[in-house]
């Protein structure tokens, strides 16, 4: 009898190394769209030039000085402004101009970036755009007059106002006191930034305790009777 040879099992192939997968890039911040607070703050811009365009060359205000509209609660009084809203600061020197001018470019600057970054919601974005056209129509004119020409006056029975305002004035309070009191966020880009990561699709895995038990000796392989 011949003796059998065994037989010569071929080796397994090496698994192929897995490539390490490239990490994620992070996904970009929320930011807010700010076209609609560039439409307002160009809307008030145009509106608060165009009163006192009329006012000062159309009706020549700066030399008639009053007119009364709807006295005593509504009148025409030309005041030109040096300081700040509603007459405060006011100062006769020229470097005092420039000043207002370069806080006025920086907070509109600043709140642009603000709202821009912070994803704001739409009454945060509408408040921006108050403040800011305000703030470029009085730029506007201490560069042209050097001084804010305010003509609206507003007073009461028994009472007389001495002071005097423009569009772009209200527009900077009213904007002012809206990015106060309205929240700033986005309801919209709060719900993406905190919404859970979707559970991959597919069979579930079996969990260990629903795994079947495996009797010992059932196999009689094993060494277990039948």
């Amino acid at each position: 009898m011949q003796q059998e040879l065994p037989l010569e099992i071929a080796p397994e192939p090496a698994p192929k190394p897995k490539r390490p997968r490239a990490p994620r890039k992070p996904s970009p911040p929320v930011r807010a769209n700010m076209r609609l607070t560039a439409w307002i703050a160009l809307a008030v811009i145009v509106l608060d030039q165009a009163l006192k365009y009329l006012v000062v060359h159309g009706l020549h205000l700066d030399e008639v000085r009053n007119l009364d509209v709807f006295p005593p609660w509504l009148n025409l009084r030309m005041a030109w402004n040096q300081g700040v809203n509603f007459g405060l600061m006011a100062s006769d020197q020229n470097l005092t101009r420039w000043i207002l001018i370069a806080v006025a470019v920086v907070i509109c600057t600043w709140v642009w970036i603000w709202i821009w970054r912070s994803a704001a919601g739409l009454l945060a974005r509408i408040a921006a755009g108050f403040l800011i056209g305000g703030a470029i129509g009085n730029v506007i004119d201490r560069i042209c007059y050097g001084a804010v020409a305010d003509f609206l006056n507003m007073s009461l029975p028994g009472w007389q106002n001495p002071y005097s305002f423009n569009v772009a004035d209200i527009a900077i309070f009213a904007g002012a006191i809206a990015l106060v009191l309205v929240p700033q966020k986005n309801p919209a880009a709060i719900r993406t930034a905190t919404k859970p990561a979707a559970k991959p699709r597919g069979r579930k895995a079996a969990s260990p305790s629903s795994a079947p038990a495996s009797k010992t000796g059932d196999n009689p392989r094993d060494g277990g009777k039948k």
